[in-house]
């Protein structure tokens, strides 16, 4: 029998696939990109706490359905709520996502898994802060600001997976998960071992830059972070510098400076703390009371699609400490509470706080 919330027929948002001892969930809104609804958020919650207690289930695999695993959530639709007159329905939809990032966190089984935050004017968020701070040197620092994408080799070069599995092999990688009858950790890797490759870096690639990187992105400001690689760009000419200072001054600047001391107070939480105060965080964004940039940078870049945000406050210099203090701090509303997260009496050894 499939556990509660198990969907299968047409038009759902969340399939489920039932195979011995694995689960396989998959994201089924291909045309979005698999963007994350309030509804699946929902329906994965659901079927993560009842498999965790199922002792059928061994191992979970999430996927998504068409060209994209997941666009991470739909927050062209919270924008859209919110502008109906309530910033309490966008803190609704990331209440429960943010629940839902920490049971997979600190989740007692093994799962399998087949963002340009400061862009869009809002913040590595999701537990961000716990595995960005948690990258060689300061390399978190730059994704995070920048919103660099990286490809699966330097996913792999960095530490934020695990394996490297080419997509001609999935469907292989997943015939042979399917077959097991056991959710060991080192049976499922040495599985994952056999379909993984070891992929090279690419000449370009910012992981080979990360002499420079930690020079400039360990600077304590935003400010310092730039007028760094500017000195770095007068004694070269390598032409990833120049798309670096770009990228950070396209960005958002109130979103920078929270950006960044998120970052930095992660290296000293874990995963439940960097959560709680991401909460705090995305409810003061959505509130708009220091900077709307946040409705702005989704008008720009997701609605209207120009490509153009007027940030408000425009310049770095603009916001002081007491600005970027605020977002940190607990909202000022009667209805308003802290990020109550499950108690969880074991975690995983990586859900731990590291220095």
């Amino acid at each position: 029998m499939a556990p509660p919330g198990s969907t299968n027929g047409d038009g759902e948002q969340v399939l489920v696939e039932e195979n011995l001892f694995l689960r396989t969930l998959i994201l089924n809104r291909p045309r979005q990109l698999n963007a994350l609804s309030f509804q699946m958020v929902s329906k994965l919650l659901e079927l993560f706490v009842a498999y965790e207690d199922d002792c059928n289930v061994k191992l979970v695999i999430l996927k998504g359905n068409g060209r994209a695993f997941c666009a991470g959530g739909d927050v062209a639709t919270v924008v859209h709520d919110i502008n109906g007159g309530d910033w309490r329905l966008g803190a609704k939809f990331f209440w429960k996502e943010f629940i839902l990032n920490y049971v997979m966190a600190t989740y007692s089984k093994p799962q399998v898994f087949a963002m340009p935050e400061t862009a869009l004017g809002l913040f590595p968020d999701v537990g961000a802060s716990y595995f960005l701070s948690r990258l060689p040197g300061f390399f978190g620092e730059y994704v995070g600001l920048t919103g660099a994408r990286l490809d699966g080799a330097e996913m792999l070069a960095c530490g934020l997976a695990t394996h490297f599995v080419p997509s001609a092999r999935l469907s292989l990688l997943e015939a042979a998960l399917c077959k097991l009858d056991s959710g060991a950790p080192a049976t499922i890797s040495s599985i994952l071992d056999e379909y993984s490759q070891q992929p090279h870096l690419k000449e370009n690639s910012a992981h080979h830059k990360l002499a420079i990187i930690n020079r400039c992105f360990s600077r304590r400001t935003i400010e310092e972070i730039i007028s760094t690689l500017e000195r770095e760009a007068v004694n070269s000419a390598d032409n990833w510098i120049s798309a670096t200072i770009q990228s950070l001054q396209k960005a958002s600047p109130t979103s920078l400076k929270i950006s960044l001391r998120s970052i930095r107070e992660g290296r000293l939480q874990d995963v439940g703390q960097c959560l709680t105060r991401e909460y705090r965080m995305v409810c003061h964004v959505l509130q708009g009371e220091v900077s709307k940039d946040f409705f702005e940078g989704c008008r720009a870049i997701l609605l209207d699609k120009d490509k153009n945000p007027k940030w408000e406050p425009s310049r770095l210099e603009q916001i002081n400490e007491s600005m970027v203090e605020q977002y940190f701090s607990k909202v000022d509303d009667e209805e308003w509470e802290d990020l109550k997260l499950p108690a969880k009496f074991t975690f995983s050894a990586s859900s731990l706080a590291k220095l």
